[in-house]
């Protein structure tokens, strides 16, 4: 190994340029932090959870990066809209029991997620791309931070001493990985097989809602539909990885023909056209036994991922970017800070809330709740908020007392 350059130095190190990465970037740079940002892959890159949710609006805003994304032409969203069985019932976001923003956009990741790298940029943020952090050493770097080791894009190692670092690396789950931090998730191993195509979609289909569908003969398999603008969508199923262990062939034809096993989303897309080779993920729920640990806190996916069907993912990304930059910002003030009552609980507390939600989905009870013919109309705007992502209201009896109240409109709604 050729020997390493005297260490550079960063009061803030951040693992990964995505969304969570972005923002806490920005948001610390607003603060007037040096913030150097770590990305093994070249922008823009592929990747899924295209449909966000309202209450990510927020934490877009409060980072300075509203406008670039209202002004980027993204597909505008309203809501979602689920179907089974011939039943079809949607929410409108816009009415829910939480204030806040009411509706969104569906994205292209590749084009979003670098839209708000290059706003961290535009705010001062060093980003380098092709950059691999491979080693961790917590206690020496800067006051005290973690110093690590990092590869460029030719290979050469340097290190860089700070006096924090945030991980953001998604699905990468770099610290986690490095501190032995991962803990085996307690839902079923899932897969997900997704593709973008030119879905060819006409009238009478509403491009403002996500559409969730459930397999007609399985209420634990479902696809998402997600439009774009211009025309595309991005196309998805979500099931055990037993399930999709049952077809043969590519994985774009083995999404082909579970999409044809579902009559109503397969005439939706009589017309599309596949030009995009299906690709296929397996395993994705993962947990971490701590969020944070001596000068390092872990960001959205790099902590947990629950499951894609809800589209959570990237509001919880983006709520822990808010919450740990704000914790730094008391740190680095010099007030004395919990980073365990004042990021490590309120961040699982959100997520609790939508874990109940995925878990009461695929137990096929939250299906017989939206679905039921005879709703209250405030209970039903208690659930529209925190499936546009308000999971952290506790003004919502379904964010204060999740377990308790759904376990009883579970019950309500399983009487005949």
């Amino acid at each position: 190994m050729a020997q390493l350059q005297k260490p550079e130095s960063t009061e803030i190190l951040i693992v990964g340029a995505g969304p969570s990465g972005a923002v806490a970037a920005a948001l610390l740079r607003q603060q007037g932090r040096q913030v150097l940002v770590i990305e093994r892959e070249q922008f823009p890159r592929f990747s899924i959870g295209e449909s966000l949710l309202p209450q990510s609006m927020q934490y877009l805003e409060q980072a300075g990066m509203l406008q670039a994304v209202v002004e980027a032409g993204f597909q505008f969203k309203n809501g979602a809209a689920f179907v089974h069985r011939g039943r079809y019932t949607d929410f409108d976001f816009r009415d829910k029991h939480s204030s806040g923003w009411g509706t969104t956009y569906q994205v292209q990741r590749a084009d979003f997620d670098h839209l708000l790298a290059k706003e961290a940029q535009r705010a001062g943020a060093q980003i380098r791309y092709r950059h691999a952090l491979t080693s961790v050493e917590l206690g020496a770097g800067e006051k005290g931070g973690p110093r690590v080791t990092v590869t460029d894009a030719d290979g050469h190692p340097y290190q860089v001493k700070a006096q924090f670092v945030l991980d953001a690396s998604g699905f990468g789950r770099i610290l986690p990985r490095l501190l032995k931090l991962e803990t085996p998730s307690n839902f079923p191993v899932r897969g997900a097989i997704f593709t973008h195509l030119e879905d060819g979609i006409g009238q009478g289909f509403d491009r403002n809602k996500i559409r969730v569908t459930v397999h007609p003969q399985h209420d634990d398999v479902w696809f998402w539909t997600i439009p774009f603008a211009g025309g595309r969508c991005s196309l998805g199923v979500v099931a055990e990885a037993r399930y999709l262990e049952r077809y043969g062939g590519t994985a774009t034809e083995v999404l082909q023909a579970i999409v044809a096993e579902e009559r109503t989303l397969h005439e939706l897309l009589a017309n599309a056209k596949w030009d995009t080779p299906a690709r296929q993920i397996v395993g994705y729920s993962a947990n971490v036994n701590r969020l944070w640990g001596q000068g390092y806190a872990l960001l959205g996916n790099a902590g947990e991922f629950l499951d894609p069907v809800f589209s959570s993912g990237v509001t919880i990304a983006l709520k822990s970017a808010s919450l740990a930059a704000g914790v730094l910002e008391r740190q680095f003030a010099g007030q004395a800070v919990n980073w365990q009552t004042e990021y490590g609980a309120p961040l699982r507390q959100g997520v609790a809330t939508f874990r109940a939600f995925v878990e009461s989905w695929y137990g096929g009870r939250f299906q017989k709740i939206i679905f039921h013919p005879d709703q209250d109309p405030e209970i039903r705007r208690m659930i529209s908020a925190i499936l546009a992502g308000y999971a952290w209201d506790q003004s919502n009896p379904y964010v204060l007392h999740t377990a308790r109240r759904l376990a009883a409109l579970e019950a309500l709604c399983a009487q005949p």
